[in-house]
C-alpha cells in the first residue's frame, strides 16, 4: 500500500526531488520508483524470512535459530539520494517488525515531510500509528544525538567517510550496532578489446549523471594505452553533446550542483589536478547563468597515485589514466581507500573472472560491461574499506536489521550435560 501510495504521487514527488536536490527530473522520478520497487521486494520478502533448522547433536533436542526485531531503526540520509536510501531502509525494516525514525539532509527537508506524511497515511488507514516512520528535521547536532541514544537499536548512516567515522564510534561507544553507507572512489577499467560502443555511454552516464554527485558515480577511468587517445577524443565529443540547463525541463540531461560549497569544491579539485600534472580535455569551469552549474570536466595525464585522483570530489571530474598490463591496473583499482563500485570492460573470459575472484576487485559492486553507476535492488548495496562494509536492499541484508537467536528445545525426559557431566 505504501508503494502504491508513492506511485500515484510519483511525478509530484519527482518534481520535489529535483527541486529541492537539483537532479533532473527523470532521475527524480527513477529515485522514487525505486522506492517503489523496494516495497514490491519487501512485501515478497516478508514472506521468506526464516531461520534454518540445525542438526542437533543431543538426542531428544531441536536446534533451531529465530530472526527477531532490533526494535527501532535510525535512518540518516544524504542529500543526492533522498528518498530512494530512505525507501531500501525503511520497507527492509519494517518487514522485519521495527520501527522507523528517520532523519533526511537538512537540504531535502520538504522531500523528507512529503514521503513522511504519505507513509503515515497508509500507516493510520491500517489503523497502526503513524509514529512507526517518524521523521525528525534537523542538522549535525540531531544526528550526533541519534547515533548516541542507547534506544536506537540500528543507526543506518549514509553520508562522507569523515562522518561516518564519528557517528561508527559515536554507536560503537555505546555497543550499538550501525549500518554505514560511505564514499566512493569508482573505477572502470577498459581493456584494449572492449566494445567502445559500450564503453563511451557508460563513462558518461557513470561520471556526469546526477552532475557527478553519486556515491557510485565513476571517477577514475582506466584505459589501455592502445586505446586511450581515442577513447579520450571520442569522450569529449560526447561530453560536448551534454544538454546543460533546467532540471524540469524535459531535454536536460545535467543539472547543477547541489550548493555553492559544491562549486568551490569543484573549482578547487580542477585547480589541485592541474598542480599535480594534469591537463583539463574538457570542461573545468563555473558556467555563467543562475545556480551551481559547472562544465562536466575529463582531466588526462596524471599517474594513478596523483594526490587529487584518491580524493573523491562529489563533482563531475573524471580522470582519465593510462595502463599497460592487467594487473597493474587492478591494483590501482584497490589502492585507493574506498571500495564501493568497480567496473571492467573486456571480451576476456579469463580476465572477468579474475577480476570477480580473490586478487581481482576488491570492491563491494564488481560489474563487467557495466558502468560503475546503477545498482539493482534485488542484490545487497555497499562497499568495502572507508565505504563502511555496510549492506542494504537485496540479498541478505534484511539480516541488519533484526537480531538472531540460537534456540535449543529439549523434548525428551533426558539432560545431557555439557562435557559430559554428571550430576550424582
Amino acid at each position: 500500500q505504501i508503494g502504491d501510495a508513492l506511485r500515484q504521487k510519483i511525478k509530484v514527488l519527482g518534481s520535489l526531488v529535483s527541486l529541492e536536490m537539483g537532479k533532473i527530473f527523470v532521475e527524480g522520478v527513477g529515485e522514487v520508483q525505486e522506492y517503489v520497487d523496494v516495497c514490491d521486494y519487501a512485501v515478497g520478502l516478508s514472506r521468506m524470512i526464516g531461520g534454518p533448522i540445525l542438526p542437533s547433536e543431543r538426542p531428544g533436542h531441536a536446534l533451531i535459530e529465530q530472526w527477531n526485531p532490533v526494535g527501532l531503526v535510525g535512518v540518516i540520509t544524504a542529500f543526492n539520494f533522498p528518498v530512494a536510501v530512505y525507501g531500501w531502509n525503511s520497507a527492509i525494516a519494517m518487514i522485519c517488525g521495527n520501527a522507523c525514525l528517520w532523519k533526511g539532509a537538512p537540504t531535502t527537508s520538504l522531500v523528507s515531510v512529503a514521503v513522511t506524511k504519505i507513509i503515515a497515511k497508509v500507516l493510520e488507514d491500517n489503523k497502526l500509528p503513524g509514529a512507526i516512520c517518524s521523521l525528525v528535521c534537523g542538522g549535525a547536532d540531531i544526528g550526533t544525538a541519534m547515533a548516541k541514544d542507547e534506544r536506537m537499536d540500528l543507526l543506518s548512516f549514509t553520508g562522507s567517510t569523515k562522518v561516518g567515522k564519528q557517528v561508527a564510534l559515536m554507536v560503537q561507544e555505546r555497543f550499538g550496532r550501525s549500518l554505514l553507507e560511505l564514499g566512493g572512489n569508482n573505477a572502470i577499467i577498459v581493456f584494449e578489446d572492449a566494445d567502445l560502443n559500450l564503453v563511451i555511454p557508460s563513462a558518461l552516464f557513470a561520471a556526469v549523471g546526477t552532475a557527478g554527485q553519486r556515491c557510485t558515480t565513476a571517477r577514475r577511468l582506466f584505459l589501455h594505452e592502445s586505446i586511450h587517445d581515442e577513447v579520450v577524443a571520442k569522450l569529449a565529443k560526447a561530453y560536448a553533446q551534454v544538454r546543460i540547463g533546467d532540471p524540469w525541463d524535459s531535454d536536460t540531461l545535467y543539472g547543477p550542483l547541489h550548493t555553492k560549497e559544491a562549486v568551490k569544491m569543484f573549482l578547487d579539485a580542477v585547480e589541485q589536478a592541474k598542480q599535480q600534472g594534469g591537463s583539463v580535455v574538457c570542461g573545468g569551469k563555473v558556467i555563467n547563468r543562475p545556480g551551481n552549474y559547472v562544465e562536466p570536466t575529463i582531466v588526462t595525464g596524471l599517474p594513478h597515485n596523483a594526490p587529487i585522483v584518491h580524493t573523491e570530489t562529489f563533482a563531475p571530474i573524471l580522470y582519465v589514466l593510462k595502463f599497460k598490463e592487467e594487473e597493474e591496473v587492478f591494483a590501482w583499482n584497490n589502492e585507493v581507500k574506498q571500495g564501493l563500485s568497480s567496473s571492467i570492460f573486456t571480451k576476456d573470459l579469463g580476465r572477468i573472472f579474475r577480476w570477480l575472484g580473490p586478487k581481482g576487485s576488491d570492491c563491494g559492486i564488481v560489474n563487467v560491461n557495466i558502468p560503475t553507476s546503477g545498482a539493482e535492488i534485488g542484490g545487497a548495496f555497499g562497499g568495502e574499506k572507508h565505504t563502511g562494509g555496510g549492506r542494504e536492499s537485496g540479498s541478505d541484508s534484511w539480516k541488519l536489521y533484526m537480531r538472531r537467536s540460537t534456540c535449543t528445545i529439549n523434548y525428551s525426559k533426558d539432560l545431557p550435560l555439557a562435557q559430559g557431566i554428571k550430576f550424582q
